[in-house]
C-alpha cells in the first residue's frame, strides 16, 4: 500500500465571515499549517484540493489539484481530484482529510491502513460516537466509479455515496483527550481551539 495525503481545502467556508478559512489563524500560524503538521509525518506528499488561487498555498510547498468535474460538486469532486491526482503519482490510497481538522490523529495513516485486508475498502474514521466521512483512507481505484456516480445523481451526500461501497470504520476516541477531529466551521470554534491547543501543548 503506498500512500499519499490529500487535503480537501476547497469550500466555500461561509460561515467563517471574512476567513479565508484554510488561513484563518490559530496559534499564529494559518489553521491548514496544523492539518500538515498532523498530516506530513505520516504520508511524506500530500495534495490539496482547492478551487480558488492556487498561488495562495505556495508556501506549503506542495502541489494544488482543482476539481476535475466541474459544477461545485462538494467533497465528492474533491475526493474524485485526490483519487486521481494520487494514483498519477503512483499511490494506491489517498488519505483524505479536510483542511478544518487541527488535531487530526498522529497515527491516523497507520491504523487505517491496518484496519482492514481488502483493498478495495474505504477505511473511515471515528470518535466519541460519530462517523467522520471526510476523514478517510480512500482506494484510488475507485476514481471511475465516483466520477459516473457524480455525473449521474444529483445527490451530493458523501454518506449516502458511502453506503453504496463497502467500508470499515477506526475509533479514534482517547479518554480525556479532545476530539482528534474536532472541526473549525465558525469564529467561535477558533476561540476553542486556540484553547485546546494550548492543553494539548502543556
Amino acid at each position: 500500500m503506498k500512500i499519499i495525503g490529500g487535503i480537501l481545502a476547497g469550500g466555500l467556508g461561509r460561515r467563517m465571515t471574512g476567513f479565508d478559512k484554510p488561513f484563518a489563524p490559530l496559534a499564529g500560524r494559518p489553521l491548514i499549517a496544523h492539518v500538515i503538521d498532523r498530516l506530513s509525518p505520516q504520508t511524506g506528499t500530500i495534495l490539496l484540493n482547492a478551487n480558488a488561487d492556487p498561488a495562495r498555498f505556495t508556501q506549503f510547498g506542495f502541489d494544488v489539484v482543482a476539481d476535475r468535474i466541474s459544477g461545485h460538486k462538494g467533497p465528492l469532486a474533491g475526493i474524485h481530484t485526490l483519487m486521481q491526482a494520487a494514483g498519477e503519482r503512483g499511490a494506491s490510497h489517498v488519505l483524505v482529510v479536510p483542511a478544518d481538522t487541527p488535531f487530526l490523529p498522529q497515527d491516523l495513516a497507520g491504523r487505517l491502513a491496518s484496519s482492514c485486508s481488502d483493498a478495495e475498502t474505504v477505511r473511515i474514521a471515528c470518535s466519541h460516537g460519530r462517523r467522520h466521512p471526510v476523514a478517510a483512507l480512500w482506494p484510488v481505484s475507485l476514481a471511475p466509479a465516483l466520477a459516473a456516480h457524480l455525473a449521474s445523481t444529483d445527490d451530493l451526500s458523501l454518506a449516502a455515496y458511502l453506503r453504496q461501497l463497502s467500508t470499515v470504520e477506526t475509533d479514534f476516541s482517547e479518554a480525556g483527550q479532545p476530539d482528534p477531529f474536532f472541526n473549525i466551521n465558525e469564529p467561535a470554534d477558533l476561540v476553542e481551539a486556540e484553547t485546546l491547543l494550548a492543553q494539548i501543548r502543556a
